[in-house]
């Protein structure tokens, strides 16, 4: 049995996604809130007894492997390693020389990490190291619980110890590790002399190091304060957010992560209580790290100081969480000081600016209204120049209509005079077309009842496979409504016809006996046809794993003489709807014929 398969047997999808959701009964099956999309009512359904989850609201569907990767941004390998402990099954290492560069790479920093961290505990190169960060507050507790170390000042020692664990010169340097010198063309350590920071990505998984400078060797240091491993095949410091993998659940249960500059900040309030402080490891947030905060909160507190927190306004990441409708603030820190002075000077100041935080617009409005003089109608101009482009960035309109009449009661204008500036904006922004998308979005039409017809009449095939034969014989592909309807019938078909009637006969019962099987016909989908476009695959497992919820939810309770009722009239309907689409066609080839 493959690894996949004995951990799909051994878990259960309610007490996996219980970690991650507040999940209650609904009938046979389970409802939450869905944690990839915003909503208030739950349209989020698990089902125990096909081990899958289906969003009404989103349309993501799926099973353990799919729903850990999608709320902890990882790939399926990486799954596999984060659900195995929780199933009691050990994966089996592969031999080093097969094995992937990629998994080597993450087998060399994790090495890395424990080398490091043995070297503060117990080198005496390490003492001032050690004293420094008892006085920035961290006890053995944290130090161990952060995995901090301490590079050696040698030029080879870390190259030395990892090719002593079977591994090259070469994958070391792929790992960031080591760097080749020009002159003699020979590898050494990148890191030397310094305490050491790992940085994990989402499942724990150390991807790179950030290296602070020794406090004796600060004065004499030529490279820098802090230097960070290089991009390689696992690090890609975009889509990386330090500390996450220590505070997503706690960001989950408070609704809110606290963004910080630097990775002290995080630990020292990480360390404090606060466990929903993450490090953006400077002041650009990218899309991808938004993207990746959201999984767990739509809602962010910048704790900058008030320059960086000012510039993060025009970062394309806060751009991109505004347009997403995510709720952010800003939490002001008396001035020269950052998270981790003042949580270590009076936590209490921590907590007020906390309280305090205001929004992202409130605080763009009183940085630039501070710095101007709004009975000045060459500076009202000023506010308006620099306000506007940012209101623009709003997702939601019935936000940016707040602000932009805000804006005019302050600056004392008429607003439709803002709103036609604020037309002009958009142009130049480069934002009409997704604000074309976002107006489509919202004008989007209920789904026809044929569609809805065609859905129901397949998910009663799916759920009383007494009847369909029945269906069969009386409903061709082509009389259902939309092109993936069909589709899926045609498979129901083909799949019934060339399976399970098999199996039928084999064991000489009749065919309307049947049992439908979801998990069988599932894996057929996926399995049958290679050829077949990935894409209308993945579309008609959603649509499948929809329409199991679908049958579940309405048709449990039906009578067999109802069920035989319901699905006559629908067929009744789909055709006499089929027939108006013929005769609507016969009658515009009459008269392009005349």
């Amino acid at each position: 049995m493959q690894p996949s398969e004995e951990i799909k047997q051994k878990l259960d999808i309610v007490d996996v996604l219980k970690e991650y959701i507040q999940l209650k009964p609904a009938g046979m099956n389970f409802r939450a809130i869905c944690p990839f999309h915003r909503e208030k009512t739950p349209s989020f359904m698990v089902s125990p007894d096909k081990q899958i989850y289906h969003c009404f609201g989103c349309g993501k569907s799926g099973d353990i492997f799919s729903f850990v990767m999608e709320i902890e941004g990882i790939d399926f390998r990486e799954a596999l390693r984060v659900l195995a402990p929780k199933a009691g099954v050990a994966l089996r290492r592969v031999d080093p020389k097969v094995q992937s560069q990629r998994n080597r790479i993450m087998d060399i920093l994790d090495w890395s990490r424990r080398y490091y961290y043995e070297q503060l505990l117990s080198s005496k190169e390490a003492s001032q190291a050690r004293e420094y960060l008892k006085k920035r507050g961290l006890s053995k507790e944290a130090i161990e619980e952060w995995q901090i170390g301490y590079s050696p000042d040698s030029w080879d020692s870390t190259i030395n110890f990892l090719k002593a664990k079977g591994y090259k010169e070469d994958e070391i340097a792929l790992a960031g590790m080591s760097a080749k010198s020009n002159k003699s063309n020979r590898y050494y350590d990148r890191f030397r002399g310094r305490i050491m920071f790992p940085i994990n990505d989402v499942s724990c998984n150390t991807v790179a190091f950030s290296a602070r400078v020794s406090p004796d060797k600060e004065e004499t240091e030529k490279m820098g304060k802090y230097i960070n491993s290089p991009q390689t095949e696992v690090y890609d410091k975009s889509k990386i957010v330090f500390g996450l993998d220590k505070a997503k659940m706690e960001i989950k249960k408070k609704d809110q992560a606290i963004i910080v500059e630097g990775q002290m900040d995080a630990i020292t309030a990480q360390v404090a209580g606060w466990k929903n402080v993450v490090a953006s490891s400077g002041t650009a947030l990218t899309t991808d790290q938004i993207q990746l905060l959201k999984r767990y909160s739509e809602n962010i507190a910048l704790a900058f100081d008030q320059d960086s927190a000012g510039s993060m306004a025009a970062d394309r990441g806060i751009k991109t969480a505004m347009q997403s409708e995510m709720s952010i603030k800003v939490i002001e820190l008396p001035e020269g000081m950052d998270p981790d002075d003042v949580i270590r000077k009076d936590k209490n100041i921590w907590i007020k600016a906390i309280e305090n935080a205001k929004s992202m617009m409130q605080y763009n409005f009183d940085r630039v209204f501070g710095a101007l003089d709004l009975s000045d109608p060459e500076d009202k101009r000023r506010a308006a120049q620099r306000l506007l482009p940012a209101i623009v960035q709003i997702g939601s309109r019935i936000e940016q209509d707040y602000w932009i009449k805000y804006l005019a009661n302050e600056l004392d204008v008429a607003e439709n005079l803002l709103r036609e500036t604020i037309a002009n904006v958009k142009k130049l922004a480069g934002r009409q077309s997704n604000q074309t998308e976002e107006l489509a979005i919202w004008a989007k039409p209920a789904k026809k009842r044929e569609e809805a017809m065609s859905e129901m009449i397949l998910a009663f095939a799916i759920k009383f496979p007494q009847f369909i034969v029945y269906i069969f014989d009386n409903l061709l592909p082509e009389q259902l409504s939309e092109k993936l309807n069909q589709t899926l019938y045609k498979e129901i078909i083909i799949y019934y016809n060339n399976i399970v009637a098999n199996k039928n006969k084999a064991s000489s019962e009749s065919v309307d006996s049947a049992i439908f099987d979801y998990k069988n016909f599932s894996t057929y989908l996926k399995d049958n046809d290679q050829n077949k476009n990935q894409e209308i695959i993945s579309a008609q497992i959603d649509l499948l794993n929809r329409l199991v919820f679908l049958s579940d939810e309405a048709y449990s309770d039906l009578e067999e003489d109802q069920i035989k009722t319901e699905i006559s009239k629908i067929i009744k309907f789909l055709k006499k709807v089929s027939l108006k689409k013929k005769m609507k066609k016969i009658e515009i080839l009459i008269a392009q014929a005349e």
